[in-house]
């Protein structure tokens, strides 16, 4: 199935929204609790990989919409 250019630049929004909020977590540094440091660098892993997805399918989308542009 193909997406129009509205689906698209809403699925680019929005998983930009998704990769500021990883980015904004990651800035927030270290609780100064030791039991709340060792949850969130466990988390650290998951939010690199969901990062890394997600920068993944914004190039995707970026190639999808760059190819629309060629099309008009």
């Amino acid at each position: 199935m193909n997406k129009t250019r509205e689906e698209l630049v809403l699925s680019r929004d929005e998983l930009l929204k998704r990769l500021a909020a990883i980015r904004a977590d990651f800035g927030k540094g270290l609780d100064a609790d030791s039991k709340e440091q060792a949850i969130q660098l466990e988390n650290i892993d998951v939010l690199s990989e969901i990062a890394r997805i997600t920068e993944e399918e914004l190039r995707n989308i970026n190639r999808q919409l760059s190819a629309l542009k060629e099309d008009d």
